[in-house]
């Protein structure tokens, strides 16, 4: 954290009386911080002590004394714009791209990454609307520090509550180690099995669980990558708050995703248990037992891989896993293409 430039952004809640905290924590790493706050925020916490801890002046308004704040210079200034606490009014309006404060114009112009820690209240913080600007800012490539579970501002308790100053020095430092070295690279990963249905009770399926790409998944989260999981069916989650789920059932909506998923993406690593095959025919009721044999004809499914090494450019990554029972052993890239006629490295 020594010599790194923190500009913080505090907006109207009372999560803010814990920012002075959070202020004396990066100072005493060796962080340079400045502070931008709404006007409402300095109902929360005095700017007096801000600017006393930070020993740099607060910024409230656009102009002050006929003098014009730079907010570019701002947003240009820091390595890392923390925005906490942000408020569900904060985050709507950084989602729609308003611009009615000197806080928000600071966001909009920013060239450096941002960091969201929300607060508010229980029923605020899972309403659809708020998690559609959450999914909203995390799409701009913003990283979202999730409200967590505790005791509320109004006296119940849930989820909503912010992260603490200490966890938030903790992420800021996670941030600018080596861990983050793939920071702002999108990357697509699939997992789990597929089930192939028979009829409506039935299917084909592995017994995959997913576990090896959710941990890769995972991984690339840590490293700094915004990433876009397309998981089948199975019981597991990851828990990082940079993956977003994508959740499908079949082979072919798999294959549907990662294509569609795939040209925004720096990397992508394919270690999903794809069915290969799936039945041609799928009953509409659930098929009857019977004293005859069951024939069900199997259609071959689409190969994800072979496309999306076919589609591939070279700024991208692609890596794939193949499971075997027998002949266990490494295959080359030039095998590959030779084998599949499109290169996948």
């Amino acid at each position: 954290m020594k010599g790194k430039k923190i500009l913080i952004g505090i907006c109207g809640s009372i999560a803010a009386y814990k920012i002075p905290s959070l202020v004396r924590l990066l100072i005493k790493a060796g962080a340079e911080v400045k502070i931008v706050m709404t006007p409402s925020a300095k109902a929360f916490v005095s700017p007096l002590v801000l600017s006393t801890l930070s020993k740099n002046e607060v910024s409230i308004e656009m102009s002050t004394q006929d003098v014009w704040v730079n907010h570019v210079m701002l947003g240009r200034w820091a390595d890392l714009m923390l925005i906490a606490p942000a408020s569900c009014n904060t985050l709507s309006k950084m989602a729609q791209g308003l611009c009615d404060n000197l806080l928000t114009a600071v966001y909009l112009s920013a060239t450096c990454p941002v960091m969201l820690a929300p607060a508010m209240d229980e029923d605020m913080w899972q309403h659809p609307s708020l998690q559609k600007n959450i999914d909203t800012l995390r799409s701009f490539g913003n990283s979202i520090l999730n409200a967590q579970h505790g005791e509320l501002a109004s006296g119940l308790v849930g989820m909503g509550r912010m992260v603490e100053p200490e966890e938030m020095v903790t992420e800021l430092e996670l941030f600018f180690t080596q861990k983050h070295k793939l920071r702002n690279k999108r990357a697509l990963v699939s997992a789990g099995p597929t089930y192939e249905n028979i009829d409506p009770v039935r299917f084909i399926g592995n017994y995959s669980s997913g576990k090896m790409g959710i941990a890769i998944a995972e991984e690339l989260a840590e490293q700094g990558c915004m990433v876009e999981l397309v998981l089948g069916p199975t019981a597991l989650l990851p828990s990082h708050k940079n993956i977003h789920v994508n959740k499908v059932v079949s082979a072919q909506q798999m294959f549907e995703q990662c294509v569609s998923l795939f040209e925004q993406s720096d990397i992508a690593v394919m270690c999903a248990a794809v069915a290969d095959y799936t039945p041609k025919v799928v009953s509409e009721n659930k098929t009857k037992k019977t004293d005859e044999d069951l024939h069900i004809v199997l259609t071959k499914t689409k190969d994800i891989l072979k496309h999306l090494g076919s589609v591939k450019t070279d700024k991208q990554t692609l890596i794939g896993f193949a499971l075997e029972s027998t002949n266990e052993k490494i295959m080359h890239s030039k095998n590959w293409k030779k084998k599949r006629q499109t290169p996948l490295c």
